[in-house]
């Protein structure tokens, strides 16, 4: 048949064009993949950039500052810069005050922040759905427009000069988004293993600290590390209610290290600023994989 028509159109069969050969599909699929890599090669260069630069920065002098281009590294990996923040800048105490400061207010935001959740979610009352609105409001309040009443309470009690003002405020700010939060997550607990406890003669207490706390552990984490990043790295409310030097977090510290230095002196402040940086990564990168099972506890029901 194929000879019979060659013969009748007067036409070479073999010298006709061929189909060009299909790509397989995985070349395809690597090819519509690179796009996204592209994508994520540049979110990764403007996210890791400016921490190698600001550390580079943190090991060179002054003149390396002034005379050599930005993007040069560092003649001599010296740690005088280093060395200076922590005994002229005095930036060890500054990170002490906000150790003092942030780990007792997020342990009480936390503690009644999960017994606040497991009693609007688990618990039958009523109001509960009221009580629940209103810290949702106080999610909704800027915290701007507190500081000059605050202010003026903690001054006529007394706590100015002390870190009390900063506890206080890091609690009362912190709590409506963790209610909020530790809500959801117990709403997506079964209603069964509860109620099975109670069959079995559990009280509210023995449900709350022996079934409710361990099936939010990992939401505990991750609620737990969203606001001890909100608190260690405040500046409003530190500023507002630090009075001294002594009393300075490391926000405030930064703020103020370099006016303390002068606006030239770039290796002091480069390395502090390195300090606070790597150091809340670091606890980051520990707690990673307990904020991942955090974040989806709570997206599914049962």
């Amino acid at each position: 048949m194929t000879t019979t028509t060659a013969i009748v159109t007067g036409r070479d069969l073999s010298s006709s064009p061929r189909l060009a050969p299909r790509r397989p599909r995985s070349v395809r699929r690597t090819l519509g993949r690179v796009p996204g890599w592209i994508l994520i090669a540049l979110l990764l260069i403007v996210e890791i950039y400016p921490m190698v630069w600001m550390l580079l920065g943190s090991f060179k002098t002054q003149s390396e500052f002034l005379n050599e281009p930005f993007w040069t590294l560092p003649q001599s990996w010296s740690l005088q810069n280093y060395v200076e923040v922590f005994t002229t800048g005095e930036f060890g105490k500054y990170i002490r005050n906000s150790v003092i400061v942030v780990f007792p207010s997020l342990a009480i935001i936390l503690l009644l922040g999960v017994a606040a959740g497991f009693a609007l979610e688990v618990m039958v009352w009523k109001g509960k759905g009221t009580v629940l609105l209103l810290f949702l409001a106080g999610i909704m309040v800027p915290t701007q427009m507190i500081l000059l009443p605050l202010f003026t309470i903690y001054f006529r009690l007394h706590l100015t000069g002390t870190l009390w003002p900063l506890v206080l405020t890091y609690v009362a700010t912190g709590l409506p988004l963790t209610v909020f939060m530790m809500a959801t997550f117990f709403r997506a607990v079964p209603r069964e293993i509860f109620e099975a406890a109670t069959l079995d003669g559990a009280n509210v207490y023995r449900m709350f600290w022996s079934i409710g706390m361990p099936l939010v552990r990992n939401a505990l984490f991750t609620v737990g590390l969203v606001q001890f990043f909100f608190l260690w790295n405040d500046l409003l409310v530190a500023l507002t209610f630090t009075n001294s030097s002594d009393l300075r977090t490391i926000q405030v510290g930064l703020l103020n290290f370099t006016g303390e230095y002068g606006a030239v002196q770039y290796g002091p402040t480069f390395a502090a600023i390195a300090v606070n940086v790597f150091g809340t990564l670091l606890i980051y990168l520990f707690l990673n994989q307990q904020v991942m099972k955090g974040l989806t506890a709570g997206s599914v029901k049962g």
